[in-house]
């Protein structure tokens, strides 16, 4: 039996008060079990399966929508939105095989639907179209990639997938508050930056500092990844593609002396142009997290280094430097699972302009174990300075959301 036919039929039994324990739904005598049979069919066909006896199949995802209030100095409302592109509602098929022992091939087939980017709302646009599938359509997808995997000489995936430099850096928090809060701006990245007397600026959050806060190599792209074994904690991964952008990272995870530690280092360079998703730019990032177990007090910072290597350097904000460091909290206070207590600070500098981004705020998460859920609530204020002597308004925003796996 397969585990699908197996949930449908169990499904089927709780409805029919009694107990099913054939996947075919046998008959146990007359027609009292016609009902059953007819429901167990309906449910088997509308239940994911198998696409063959050979290779598996799993299918994942969540579901994540946010409710946030914003003032950007001269008007405030509340928008209801997803969490924008990469971290938007989405279903994933996964599954693998295996060839001999120690060998396996497999596949990832990733959608994301999500009813508003956040990435892309602004003043003037409450629902925002998805990130990258264009202005009317709100499904896009995310990754799809096959692989050729070894248990000792690793694994090589070839198709649209995250680079390894895609969000290495912040990939490295275990704090449980990644989502809500991490380097790059996405609840406000396509508002306008008001100035001083409510005036619209044509400069968005989003390019106030270098490289939309951290984010140089931040989408999937069509490309060839090779991840190494673990060993010892530690693991290596490099990978090329996109006409022309290729990069190599190095990741440690493992308990030291008492302490969850975790880092990163990666170093990425796009030498494509205007035919690159990342322009001509040279990028390091690291990110280092450490855990007290024993008290759940943690500790997260990243850093990234943007070179800008285009003809006018002026590619995505030119050079610049950006810091995050976020601090707090993580007990089990009550039956549901963990809450997180956290505070963060962003500064982000670009060398157009001489600009500058900054950004702090604070947050509590709440884990529902039960419901595999989390929910959160967070504020930040949002600080920009272009050193032109213009005045600018600060930006703020409370959020209150939920993200739901299956």
């Amino acid at each position: 039996m397969n585990k699908y036919s197996l949930s449908a039929l169990a499904a089927a039994g709780l409805l029919a008060g009694g107990l099913a324990t054939s996947a075919n739904a046998a008959d146990l005598g007359g027609n009292c079990c016609a009902d059953l049979e007819e429901r167990v069919a309906e449910l088997e066909a509308t239940t994911a399966r198998k696409g063959n006896r050979k290779v598996s199949l799993t299918v994942s995802g969540w579901v994540a929508e946010q409710v946030t209030y914003w003032d950007d100095g001269a008007e405030s409302n509340t928008y209801v939105t997803g969490l924008g592109s990469t971290l938007g509602s989405n279903v994933k098929f996964t599954g693998q095989a295996t060839i001999v022992p120690g060998w396996t091939a497999g596949y990832v087939l990733h959608i994301e639907i999500d009813g508003s980017d956040a990435l892309t709302t602004n003043q003037n646009k409450p629902n925002g179209p998805g990130l990258f599938a264009g202005t009317a359509n709100y499904v896009q997808a995310m990754q799809s990639y096959w692989f050729i995997k070894s248990d000792h000489y690793g694994k090589v995936g070839v198709g649209l997938q995250s680079m390894a430099s895609d969000n290495a850096a912040i990939l490295v928090d275990g704090s449980g508050s990644l989502v809500p809060a991490n380097w790059v701006a996405f609840d406000v990245l396509s508002f306008n930056v008001r100035t001083a007397g409510g005036g619209t600026s044509p400069v968005t959050w989003g390019g106030t500092g270098a490289c939309i806060p951290g984010d140089c190599f931040g989408v999937p792209v069509n490309s060839v990844r090779y991840d190494s074994p673990v060993f010892a904690g530690f693991s290596a991964s490099a990978s090329w593609g996109d006409d022309d952008a290729w990069d190599i990272g190095l990741r440690y995870a493992g308990e030291l002396h008492g302490f969850k530690v975790a880092a990163t280092v990666v170093y990425a360079e796009s030498t494509g142009a205007v035919s690159s998703t990342f322009g001509e730019r040279e990028y390091t990032q690291a990110g280092l997290y450490v855990q007290h177990i024993g008290t759940g007090l943690f500790g997260l910072v990243n850093y990234g280094d943007i070179e800008d290597t285009s003809a006018n350097g002026t590619d995505f904000g030119g050079d610049g430097d950006v810091w995050y460091f976020k601090a707090g909290l993580r007990r089990n206070w009550n039956h549901l699972g963990a809450t997180v207590l956290y505070g963060e600070y962003l500064t982000s500098d670009g060398d157009v302009t001489d600009r500058e981004l900054n950004w702090w705020g604070l947050g509590v998460v709440q884990e529902v174990d039960a419901a595999a859920m989390s929910l959160w609530l967070k504020y930040r204020n949002y600080e920009f300075d272009d050193n032109t002597g213009t005045a600018y308004e600060d930006m703020n925003e409370v959020t209150f959301g939920a993200l739901i796996n299956f």
